[in-house]
């Protein structure tokens, strides 16, 4: 089809596109799945490092001839899929414990007497994660969204609904890194956890507060560009927290406070909020 080949590869010749592909993709899969052993590995690593190279070259291709946007993002959706099955075929598991390195290993902050040194680090932190993670990547993602021509029209106070998600999130993630610092000894950033487990403010009917607020950022940022790119990069967070870093965190958390976290975690839920705080 005309529109499929013109959004997913732009001015690219399908027929040696295909040649190439038909072998690296799918006879390489097929291999992975039927050969045992050592072989299925192979064929494995084959297919997905190919998707991995393909990839690159079409991400360069479209960025610079502003054609092939929407093979682009496939691809990546593939890459991430591909490199994701491989964990699992060599390794059995989706090795999550490698994110938890750096400034994102689970310690506890040094005990000080007062929270100054704690609010400072705070403050550190949130200048440097809230310009990263919301404003330097979401304009490079929007500035793709445009050059591979992805963007769709937005409706009329789009921009007006980022800018009070934003706010409001901001103003509860505040509240929450807050609560943290001067109640628990510590800080937001995993590498310095607070010692003492923090069930004031926001955290009395949400486990997870700064989660939530920075999803909600990150959506509010995607508003106010109008772009459903920075949209769905704040939504693929949300996963990965969820499901690679937030259980590690909470096992750090049970073996840190032990029952009365347990009692925590039990009365309060992770992402829905209670209307009325548990005593």
């Amino acid at each position: 089809m005309p529109f499929v080949r013109e959004a997913t590869l732009g001015g690219l010749d399908p027929v040696p596109v295909a040649a190439l592909d038909v072998p690296l993709f799918v006879v390489a899969s097929a291999a992975a799945a039927v050969i045992p052993g050592r072989g299925s590995r192979w064929a494995a690593s084959i297919a997905t490092t190919w998707t991995l190279v393909v990839t690159v070259l079409l991400f360069a291709y479209a960025t610079v001839t502003t054609h092939a946007g929407g093979g682009v993002v496939l691809m990546i959706a593939a890459s991430t899929g591909s490199v994701g099955a491989w964990f699992l075929l060599v390794l059995g598991r989706i090795p999550t414990t490698w994110i938890l390195i750096g400034p994102f290993a689970f310690r506890p902050a040094r005990t000080r007497r007062t929270p100054w040194a704690h609010i400072a680090a705070t403050a550190a932190q949130i200048v440097v994660f809230w310009g990263v993670c919301l404003v330097v990547l979401p304009l490079v993602i929007s500035a793709l969204e445009q050059r591979w021509r992805l963007g769709v029209p937005t409706p009329e106070g789009t921009v007006a609904a980022g800018v009070v998600v934003v706010v409001a999130a901001s103003a509860l993630g505040l509240w929450s890194a807050a609560s943290l610092t001067t109640r628990g000894d510590g800080t937001p950033l995993p590498s310095a956890m607070p010692n003492r487990l923090v069930i004031v403010g926001p955290y009395r009917i949400i486990r997870n507060p700064m989660a939530v607020a920075g999803i909600a950022q990150g959506v509010g940022v995607g508003l106010m560009l109008s772009s459903w790119m920075v949209v769905a990069y704040a939504l693929a967070g949300s996963l990965v927290w969820n499901y690679a870093i937030r259980p590690h965190e909470e096992a750090s958390l049970a073996a840190t406070f032990g029952d009365e976290y347990a009692r925590y975690r039990h009365a309060v839920r992770c992402w829905v909020p209670r209307l009325r705080a548990p005593r």
